[in-house]
């Protein structure tokens, strides 16, 4: 009998959590780590304590909702990196992922650190990442297609350059040019995005 009491709370302990990650996600994709836990609490429909319950701190759900975004840059690196085509998968990756994090705050924060230090599991996500990152890059610049004298590191320094660019621009008129304009500065021979060159 105390096994089947247990079943139905496991359930609504999965249901409550969700919710909780639900809410989470369009609040901190909107407004970062900046917004209350209270906040996520009453969107999600559930008291702070149930929220305690499941993520002690603001940081930690921040944490959870930034590793499932980690982990599907890392599938789309994966996806990038079996494309035949290294320059066209590296830039289209590149872009994919300013997208991502252009609508969502809590992304851009992970991406320049702004969000404080990452907890173990995400970390390990990030490593990852930047992994299948690095072999991206080197694969494109092999192919010639990527100029030669930058790293991963100046890379992610372009794209937090590109997601500042859109924000300060704050226009939805031509989503993506401004990102396209920042990343030419990767391309060898002055070589453009639109297949023109200088």
């Amino acid at each position: 009998m105390t096994t089947e009491r247990q079943r139905p709370l496991r359930a609504d302990a999965r249901r409550n959590r969700e919710r909780i990650l639900q809410s989470a996600r369009t609040a901190f994709a909107a407004e970062g780590l900046a917004v209350p836990l209270d906040e996520i609490a009453r969107r999600a429909g559930v008291g702070p304590g149930t929220v305690h319950r499941h993520f002690p701190t603001k940081e930690a759900l921040f944490e959870a909702v930034v590793r499932e975004h980690l982990e599907q840059l890392t599938l789309d690196a994966r996806t990038a990196l079996a494309d035949p085509e290294a320059g066209p998968a590296f830039f289209a990756f590149l872009a994919r992922m300013i997208a991502e994090a252009d609508a969502k705050q809590d992304l851009t924060e992970a991406i320049t650190a702004a969000g404080g230090p990452m907890g173990t599991e995400a970390e390990k996500q990030a490593a990852q990442l930047r992994e299948l990152f690095g072999a991206l890059l080197s694969r494109a610049q092999q192919a010639g297609t990527v100029r030669d004298d930058v790293d991963a590191e100046d890379v992610q320094a372009i794209v937090v350059a590109a997601l500042t660019a859109g924000r300060r621009r704050g226009t939805r008129e031509r989503p993506g040019k401004l990102a396209e304009i920042v990343l030419d500065c990767l391309l060898p021979c002055h070589t453009r995005t639109d297949g023109s060159t200088a």
